[in-house]
């Protein structure tokens, strides 16, 4: 009985248009008390109906010959009130100026290296992280208007009791050459860190050196360091620095132009240096002078 009511649905349900087509139903089951289930011989149905392939029309063109005279374009034509945009090339030309700033907008001045709308160039280097060939992260220099030079750079030994260990010891000088400037001195196992130590030290230990209109001391000086002591003289215009050693850096680092430098004492480059920043700090302007004796200027070279 199950199997003839099976029978007369089977033509029923083909008259609906499904996706797959429908498998070969058997009826021989090797165990007759199985269930017969309609899901597991037919696949799922869909009650929308579908077209067959022979129902589509598709245009492949098989009248149209090539060799031909060619179709005409015809384009639809345009509404009333339409108004065509203008060319890309009509327009006014962007200035450097503009098409900078633009650019600017778009992608940050650290890209370009210059800065249209007074931003920071600068303001990537953080974010990026420089690697040395050891895989170190090297520091950057400091961009705050000094510039630094190499003294000396040594090696030192430092005995301790399981032997010996080697380190470097630098001396630099920085200035930004507008009367500013600093020596410092700094120790480690490389010499790169070393002169960055002694860089972070001699910024730390800047001064002012007085200085005329023509680029030259107010007056002599004299100043010592240790058994060091350095002699330095204005000079006139045109004359440059005639000094040697760290004195000449110094002085150079400065900002002055000329001047006369002598170094009477112990040839420790370290030692003259700092001889030389006591020379300096000595050194007085005429109006501080007058101000501190309470008379003008004009009555100090009576």
């Amino acid at each position: 009985m199950a199997i003839t009511s099976a029978a007369a649905a089977v033509p029923a349900l083909s008259s609906l248009s499904h996706r797959a087509p429908i498998p070969s139903i058997s009826f021989l089951f090797p165990d007759s008390t199985r269930p017969f289930s309609l899901s597991r011989s037919f696949r799922s149905f869909s009650l929308t109906p579908q077209a067959k392939a022979s129902d589509i029309e598709i245009s492949f063109f098989d009248d149209l010959n090539p060799e031909d005279e060619p179709v005409a374009f015809d384009p639809p034509t345009p509404p009333e009130g339409f108004i065509p945009p203008p060319a890309f090339d009509d327009g006014p030309e962007e200035t450097e100026d503009e098409v900078a700033a633009a650019y600017e907008e778009l992608y940050g001045p650290a890209y370009s290296g210059v800065s249209v709308l007074g931003n920071d160039v600068y303001v990537m280097d953080s974010k990026v992280k420089k690697t040395s060939a050891f895989g170190k992260v090297t520091k950057e220099k400091v961009r705050d208007g000094f510039e630094e030079r190499v003294v000396q750079v040594r090696r030192v030994t430092k005995v301790v009791k399981g032997g010996k260990q080697l380190h470097f010891r630098a001396i630099v000088v920085v200035g930004d050459k507008q009367g500013q400037v600093g020596v410092g001195v700094g120790k480690a196992k490389e010499v790169i860190a070393a002169v960055q130590k002694s860089a972070v030290n001699a910024r730390r230990n800047l001064i002012t050196i007085p200085m005329t209109k023509y680029l030259t001391f107010p007056h002599r000086s004299e100043g010592d360091y240790g058994a060091a002591k350095v002699m330095l003289r204005p000079a006139a215009p045109g004359t440059g620095v005639i000094a040697g050693g760290a004195v000449r850096i110094v002085l150079e680092m400065a900002g002055v132009e000329n001047a006369l430098g002598k170094q009477l004492g112990s040839k420790n480059a370290l030692n003259n240096a700092r001889a030389t920043v006591v020379a300096v700090q000595k050194m007085k302007q005429f109006r501080e002078v007058a101000q501190e004796r309470g008379i003008p200027m004009e009555e100090l070279w009576k």
